[in-house]
């Protein structure tokens, strides 16, 4: 069997994994909260883990591995996309989750459903049920209709993002109410008026805080003890801090989750996403924009985990190309057994650019077979052969050239102030089929809906 190691935050070093019970392998990963589309730093975790899922399902097997990934349809970005638009909440977190669905889903970014995919409107009986054992044991109290978890009753808070309460107060913007022992002291259940989602219980009409929902639905599907729970690394605190205290707290017979792996954040183009920065874009407008789903997640497979990616136009386009060359070497191949060295790279702490530069050998090799078993391990596909006849090596040789040729023109006339020319040669590869996206340092061709390589060709 393939030994699996993988990074823990909470001991902050790489281990072996150890399941507790090899029949049963389980992980929880925190999903989406449901109020909009999914942009592309939302997607990653979802890409990371499902190729996390897929390795533990070759090796354990498909019936010995359960995975959960949430829904968090209660939350106040819901309540406030409903007042600003009219619409019905539930008619909100039903769209916006199936949008979800779509979007990563195999036909798409090629994620498996997972085996479980809770909503926290689902669990409220066993939010309840938690709260009020952690009432019983002192680990909570109830004021003005508030239920707090008492942060300093679990001596262990902190441990998973390496701060102490006591710098955390320092640090960090808490809320500040009266009805508070503490500061740090965080919601489990607060009241609802009339024109909110509420439910009965014994502190009054309702609705629980975000990080008890998790714990409930984690506890329900997966038990008291599990292997793996997941997400970005923008959840390690307060969320995960929090899960943590309040699930080893209501449940001290039970670990809770053993190995914790948070994926590092994304950029666009070497800055971060934002809205004010004008690259802030949704997976759904990279697909309407024609962006493959297959090229996305080969983009996303080709940085580790654990570090930064950076999405920009060059790499999309590099993944196009090389998903396009896999596909007319594959054809009609069967997939052969996954070779070895592509589940020890994967089994190596998830790392996928090692397994990426493995796929690459074995094109090279012309091991068709092997490249196959392998990009089915790591849920890719070649481009199917609609958007891969644009890629032979003929008419990308001419479109890189066409691509020089077009940056010397501009570059030429920002000296000269005469733009004739690059328009000129603009509304020709316009009229070939070819997408000009201009760019600070250069210009990028890229071939879009009614590409004609022979016009092309007549350009050069």
């Amino acid at each position: 069997m393939t030994k699996i190691t993988l990074h823990n935050s909470k001991t902050r070093r790489k281990e072996v994994f150890e399941p507790i019970d090899p029949t049963n392998v389980r992980m929880y990963v925190c999903g989406p909260t449901v109020y909009d589309r999914a942009h592309l730093g939302n997607a990653r975790p979802v890409v990371v883990f499902d190729v996390l899922y897929r390795l533990l399902r070759h090796v354990y097997g498909p019936d010995h591995v359960t995975y959960a990934r949430n829904f968090t349809d209660i939350d106040d970005k819901i309540n406030a996309r409903a007042a600003e638009t009219g619409r019905p909440i539930g008619d909100i977190t039903a769209e916006t989750t199936q949008w979800f669905l779509e979007d990563m889903g195999e036909d798409n970014l090629g994620a498996l459903e997972p085996d479980h995919m809770p909503r926290a409107t689902g669990y409220i009986p066993q939010m309840v049920t938690m709260i009020e054992q952690l009432i019983t044991d002192g680990h909570a109290y109830a004021a003005e209709g508030h239920v707090l978890f008492r942060v300093r009753s679990y001596a262990d808070y902190g441990k998973l993002s390496g701060r102490s309460v006591d710098d955390m107060i320092a640090g960090a913007r808490v809320e500040v109410a009266p009805f508070k022992e503490d500061p740090m002291d965080f919601v489990l259940w607060k009241p609802s008026s009339d024109d909110l989602p509420g439910w009965d219980s014994p502190w009054g009409r309702g609705r629980p805080g975000w990080h008890i929902e998790c714990s409930a639905m984690a506890h329900d599907l997966l038990g008291e003890s599990f292997d793996i729970h997941a997400g970005g690394n923008d959840l390690m605190f307060p969320h995960h801090e929090n899960e943590i205290a309040q699930s080893c707290c209501a449940n001290p017979m039970g670990e809770f989750a053993r190995y914790w792996l948070h994926n590092e954040m994304l950029q666009v183009e070497g800055k971060k996403m934002s809205k004010s920065l004008g690259n802030f874009f949704t997976v759904r407008d990279l697909l309407d924009q024609g962006v493959a789903g297959e090229v996305i997640r080969y983009v996303f497979l080709q940085t580790h985990y654990r570090k930064p990616m950076d999405w920009t136009e060059r790499k999309a386009r590099d993944a196009l190309k090389e998903l396009g060359k896999w596909h007319r070497l594959i054809g009609d191949t069967k997939a052969g057994t996954v070779p070895d060295t592509i589940a020890e790279a994967l089994a190596d702490d998830l790392n996928t650019p090692g397994a990426v530069g493995v796929l690459r050998h074995l094109a090279e090799a012309g091991d068709a077979a092997g490249l196959k078993a392998g990009l089915d391990l790591m849920g890719l596909r070649p481009i199917d052969e609609a958007l891969s006849v644009q890629f032979d090596d003929d008419k990308m040789r001419a479109l890189s050239e066409m691509e020089q040729r077009f940056a010397e023109t501009r570059a030429a006339a920002m000296e000269t102030k005469d733009f004739s020319e690059v328009d000129r040669m603009k509304a020709a590869l316009v009229d070939a089929g070819v997408e000009v996206r201009m760019k600070k340092d250069g210009v990028d061709l890229v071939p879009a809906e009614g590409f004609d390589p022979e016009k092309l060709q007549t350009l050069l």
